[in-house]
């Protein structure tokens, strides 16, 4: 059985895509505190320390995924280094132990997020685009991309996870969302005219073992659903879902006092398109908003 090191198992992507592959590949996956991640995902899943990890020449995949979560807190200058330092640190220890390994994995598969592009309008936005607009999640993204391709060489390829809002009843911003909706507060943010590229769990989960099982992935891709909405939108269909009303909007003032400047995630966004992904033949199950909420029990 070929082996799989993940770093970010534990989380919401993580989680879901280990309880895919783990009658496919053995498992090991790097975490602060290896007694619980083992208690979340079973005995059967290997896990270890980043500092334990002295070398890669047995793994044949890496997926990196690691990362404090860029929505959960207010922006303090401290929480900003860790924000960066999460994902910098562990990527470029990765790297250099593929860079150094006598047996390279064939493939590290390394997260980023569609707020590389920053905020954007309604421009339509494939992987080809390189207009940043220089925020601080964009630059977060730029260098953790940056770290991650110094592992490409004839032996390895490099893909890059380019994920956007990830939709999964059990947590993620999708969680967050919902609640204001069912007490019946729920509406658009500010304006609502910011679009939200989004991506069902299970298709998020089937796209990064499709970059793993596709020796012709390599690069960049876009992993959102190809039809991205305003959040004017997705409010409308969330309440429909809920059998909720959809009256109440959260004025930008109101967002920008409770979450300071990470509010540009919800307050501005990008229209992201999965160009790549189905340009090299990925199919999405849930290609439309109506149809991920549906399946989800919310």
């Amino acid at each position: 059985m070929q082996q799989l090191l993940i770093s970010g198992g534990t989380g919401l992507i993580g989680r879901h895509l280990i309880e895919k592959l783990k009658n496919r590949f053995t498992i090991t996956v790097i975490s602060r505190d290896p007694s619980r991640a083992q208690r979340l995902l079973g005995k059967e899943i290997a896990a270890f320390t980043l500092e334990e990890i002295s070398d890669v020449n047995n793994y044949d995949a890496i997926v990196n995924l690691a990362g404090e979560p860029i929505a959960d807190k207010r922006w303090t200058e401290n929480q900003k280094r860790l924000i960066c330092e999460s994902r910098w640190d562990i990527t470029t220890r990765l790297v250099d132990l593929i860079n150094s390994a006598d047996s390279k994995p064939s493939v590290l598969i390394s997260g980023s997020a569609v707020g590389i592009y920053g905020r954007q309008g309604d421009t339509p936005i494939n992987e080809d685009f390189e207009e940043y607009h220089q925020e601080f999640s964009s630059k977060v993204c730029q260098t953790w991309e940056q770290i991650a391709l110094k592992a490409h060489s004839s032996a390895t390829r490099v893909c890059i996870a380019r994920t956007g809002i990830v939709l999964d009843e059990d947590g993620g911003a999708l969680a967050k969302m919902v609640m204001p909706f069912r007490l019946g507060l729920g509406g658009p943010i500010s304006k609502g005219t910011q679009y939200m590229s989004w991506i069902h769990i299970e298709d998020m989960v089937k796209a990064l073992i499709f970059m793993l099982e596709n020796s012709k992935c390599s690069g960049p891709y876009n992993l959102t659903a190809p039809n991205p909405n305003t959040n004017a939108f997705f409010s409308i269909k969330l309440a429909k879902r809920l059998d909720r009303p959809c009256m109440f909007k959260m004025p930008k003032i109101v967002i920008k006092t409770i979450m300071g400047e990470s509010s540009d995630l919800v307050l501005y966004g990008q229209k992201v398109l999965p160009e790549r992904l189905m340009s090299a033949g990925f199919n999405f199950t849930y290609p439309t908003l109506e149809e991920a909420l549906n399946s989800l029990d919310l």
